[in-house]
């Protein structure tokens, strides 16, 4: 019996904390959830007055006041929204500025490969470009995944409908069961219209966080239904097909093309690493051009010239479907 009690005593504590850590797990899960919800119906556009008192009572960084006046702060703004990551505007302007600076640095100690001004300026612009880049690359990715859950998407949402449940009801379920990135959108969609916003405006923030053609689709086909009536959960299902087979059409047109963007990075990689391994192996080979004035403008020239046929060649390939 000795035995016995304290390992029930200990077992009855352990059953009691976990309990209690139970408990304070789905408070800090509501808030968070409430939290949510409330962010996204004070980041909508439509919401004029909570906006403006925002801005008014909260200090912002000088820089997105800058970024602001340059009439770049939106646009940043939308960038690192569609891509889908927690950055400011002046966190990546902070970032692209640092990398800059670590990359004249770097220069400096290879004098022998950056023996110039432009070429270690232009090396620190390439650099400073990447944060850029990756923003881009992420949001072209993002939009790639969407784009392929978006059918799966729409059927879910007939077949809900067709078992009697409302459109937004139906939105929730899809959120809950879906993947992200659309099940992020979804429930994003549905909290901005829970909390009081017009479905109008909520379904033009997904277009405005989704640059997709069939997002403006599905959009158009949702607004139509409500002002004129009809049966919405047919009109999904039609568009999930049209949407399949553009999706496949696509794919095609990308094998086909597949040729042509592999010769483009090649030509456009070769040149440049040629000319670093040959800075590297044999410094002196490339000096006496680059001391010579007209030697000069021959690599301006090929710079200008890759960068003109790199343009053209992505010109070539890019079909729109």
């Amino acid at each position: 019996m000795r035995v016995s009690l304290p390992l029930f005593l200990v077992l009855f504590t352990f059953v009691l904390l976990s309990i209690a850590l139970g408990l304070k797990f789905y408070e800090w899960w509501r808030k968070r959830e409430m939290s949510a919800m409330l962010r996204t119906a004070a980041d909508e556009p439509s919401a004029g007055g909570t906006r403006l008192l925002r801005d008014f009572t909260s200090k912002r960084p000088q820089l997105e006041v800058w970024l602001e006046h340059f009439a770049l702060l939106e646009k940043t703004k939308k960038l690192i929204q569609q891509a889908g990551v927690n950055w400011t505007p002046g966190r990546l302007i902070l970032t692209m500025a640092g990398v800059a600076v670590g990359a004249l640095a770097f220069s400096r100690m290879l004098p022998t490969v950056f023996a110039y001004a432009g070429t270690s300026t232009a090396f620190a612009a390439f650099l400073a470009a990447l944060p850029y880049l990756y923003l881009r690359r992420k949001r072209a990715r993002r939009t790639a995944a969407f784009e392929e859950q978006f059918p799966e998407a729409l059927d879910f949402l007939a077949r809900s409908m067709r078992a009697g449940h409302a459109f937004t009801i139906s939105l929730r379920m899809a959120s809950d069961d879906l993947p992200d990135p659309l099940g992020l959108e979804f429930r994003t969609l549905f909290n901005e219209q829970n909390l009081g916003s017009p479905l109008d405006t909520a379904l033009y923030n997904l277009t405005e966080r989704v640059p997709l053609l069939d997002v403006r689709f599905f959009v158009s086909a949702v607004i139509l239904q409500k002002q004129t009536g009809g049966n919405l959960g047919e009109i999904l299902t039609r568009l999930g097909h049209v949407i399949r087979q553009r999706f496949q059409l696509k794919g095609q047109v990308n094998a086909a093309s597949a040729h042509g963007r592999i010769t483009a990075l090649v030509l456009t990689i070769l040149p440049a690493a040629t000319a670093v391994l040959m800075l590297l192996a044999a410094p002196a080979y490339l000096k006496s051009m680059l001391d010579d004035p007209d030697g000069k403008k021959l690599i301006a020239g090929s710079i200008v010239g890759q960068i003109v046929g790199q343009l053209v060649i992505r010109k070539i390939i890019k079909i729109k479907v």
